[in-house]
C-alpha cells in the first residue's frame, strides 16, 4: 500500500510539472480554496474545471495517534453566480490504538452560489451546501465529517490583504443520533516575494459528541507557478485538548486551460 501511495503522489507531481510547462499566456486564473479551512466566496472562471489535490499528515488527534490521507476537490462554475463541487478522499492510513489500517474516505457533492458580488471594500457574499453521498472508512479527525453542511461565505480585500471568513452549520450523525456542529473561520493572505504568498488562519468548531470545542491556528505558503497552477504547503497547530495537535499539508491547485462547453445539444 505504501508503494501505491508513492505512485499516486509521483503521478500527481509529474502531471503538475507537465502541465506547468505547456501553458499559454492567456489561460484564466485559478481560485484555490486550499490549503486553508476557509473557502473563498468567489467562484472559478465560468466553464473551466479546477482540481485541488492535497496530502495531509496529522498527529495526536482524539482516538487517533497518526493519520495520512490524500484529498481531492473538483469544481466548475456553470454560471457567473453558480458553481458545482465534488470532494472525495481516495485514500487514508490511520493508526488507532496501535493498529494501522488503510481505507477509502468519503465523497460529498456540493453547490455554491454568489449572493452579492463584491466591489471596492464591500465583500463578495456566497452560500454553500454539501451533502455526503458516501461516508467512507477513514476515521474522522477533530473537525469530523458532516452528513449535511451549509455555509455563509465572505471574501474581500483591504489594501494588499485578502480575507476569507466562513460561518458553517453542519449536521453530524453517529448511529441514530444527530447533532448540530457550528464553525467559524478567518483566513488572511498577503503577497510575499515575487510569486510567493503567505496565509494565516484561525478556525474553531464545536464538537457535540465530545461536548467540547476544537480551535486551530494555520500557516501556509503558496507559490504561483502559472496563473492556473498554484502550489502550497503549511502546517496547523491545534490549541485545545480535543484538537489534532499537529497537521502538515502540501498540494496544488490546477485550472484546466481549455474551457468546457456547457451547452446541451438537442
Amino acid at each position: 500500500m505504501k508503494r501505491v501511495c508513492w505512485l499516486f503522489l509521483s503521478s500527481l507531481l509529474t502531471f503538475a510539472t507537465t502541465v506547468a510547462q505547456s501553458q499559454s499566456a492567456d489561460v484564466p486564473i485559478a481560485n484555490p480554496a486550499r490549503p486553508t479551512v476557509s473557502t473563498p466566496a468567489t467562484l472559478t472562471p465560468v466553464g473551466y474545471l479546477q482540481f485541488e489535490t492535497g496530502y495531509l499528515g496529522a498527529w495526536n488527534s482524539p482516538g487517533i495517534s497518526q493519520q495520512s490521507s490524500f484529498n481531492e476537490l473538483a469544481k466548475i462554475a456553470i454560471a457567473k453566480r453558480l458553481e458545482l463541487l465534488v470532494w472525495w478522499e481516495p485514500f487514508g492510513r490511520s493508526s488507532v490504538s496501535g493498529q494501522d489500517s488503510n481505507a477509502t474516505g468519503g465523497v460529498s457533492l456540493g453547490i455554491q452560489g454568489v449572493i452579492h458580488k463584491g466591489k471596492g471594500t464591500r465583500p463578495t457574499v456566497a452560500f454553500s451546501y454539501f451533502r455526503q453521498v458516501y461516508g467512507g472508512n477513514v476515521p474522522d479527525l477533530d473537525i469530523a465529517s458532516a452528513l449535511n453542511s451549509v455555509g455563509v461565505l465572505f471574501s474581500g480585500d483591504v489594501k494588499r490583504f485578502h480575507y476569507d471568513t466562513n460561518y458553517l452549520f453542519n449536521e453530524q450523525v453517529s448511529g441514530s443520533v444527530r447533532r448540530a456542529l457550528y464553525g467559524q473561520t478567518l483566513s488572511v493572505s498577503h503577497p510575499l516575494w515575487r510569486s510567493f504568498g503567505l496565509s494565516g488562519e484561525v478556525w474553531t468548531f464545536t464538537q457535540p459528541f465530545l461536548q467540547s470545542r476544537t480551535v486551530g491556528l494555520l500557516w501556509a505558503v503558496n507559490y504561483n507557478a502559472r496563473p492556473n497552477l498554484v502550489f502550497d504547503a503549511g502546517f496547523n497547530r491545534g490549541l485545545t485538548s480535543t484538537s489534532t495537535r499537529w497537521a502538515v499539508f502540501t498540494g496544488f491547485t490546477y485550472l484546466l486551460p481549455r474551457k468546457i462547453s456547457l451547452r446541451v445539444s438537442r
